[in-house]
């Protein structure tokens, strides 16, 4: 009798250890998923906006999101997923975003978002807190001094710029309204 409990016990031990380790090895995948998929997004914003290279390069950190929505008559949503890098750690952070729309309108969209943080205090705060851009959150294209080094950027908060590209390319406005960003608990 006692043999077949030990038995049993092993078995489930190994089921149990099997099991964590698929888990595991998922999340790796959908990790590895994200970060291809946020390396085909840079390409294409470089592609777009060759100046945006040097922008993210000596920023404090980015997040690329890949996202799509849908909306139908007076509703939409859409939700996404992506990483958030902090440029002097190397540190990756595994984020969702899901949106809310209003107003008339039928259609479906797939945009790639890629915020660019100044410094350090922006992108913790977006990191640790997530970020929410409500209905009065505006995007306004960057004018002066520094407008060739952000070029096709728009400025979404003090520090904190962001690129927007559809399948056509690059966009001249940003939609980020209803829009809440958080950390991914499940891949970090």
């Amino acid at each position: 009798m006692k043999a077949s409990h030990w038995s049993t016990g092993f078995l489930f031990v190994t089921l149990l250890i099997a099991s964590l380790s698929a888990s595991a090895a998922d999340k790796e995948q959908q990790r590895q998923a994200i970060r291809k998929i946020s390396q085909q997004i840079l390409s294409q914003l470089y592609k777009a906006q060759p100046a945006a290279k040097k922008h993210i390069q000596s920023s404090a950190g980015y997040a690329v999101f890949s996202n799509f929505g849908m909306k139908i008559l007076f509703a939409g949503g859409g939700s996404g997923q992506g990483m958030a890098v902090n440029q002097a750690t190397k540190k990756e952070t595994f984020m969702k975003m899901v949106e809310v729309q209003a107003g008339l309108g039928f259609g479906v969209k797939k945009f790639r978002l890629v915020f660019v943080f100044e410094n350090q205090s922006t992108l913790k705060s977006f990191i640790s807190s997530g970020w929410e851009a409500g209905a009065q959150t505006t995007a306004a294209a960057k004018s002066g001094s520094t407008g060739a080094a952000y070029q096709g950027a728009l400025s979404v908060s003090p520090g904190v710029w962001l690129y927007q590209m559809t399948e056509q390319g690059l966009a001249a406005e940003a939609t980020i309204k209803g829009t809440k960003y958080y950390k991914n608990d499940d891949l970090n």
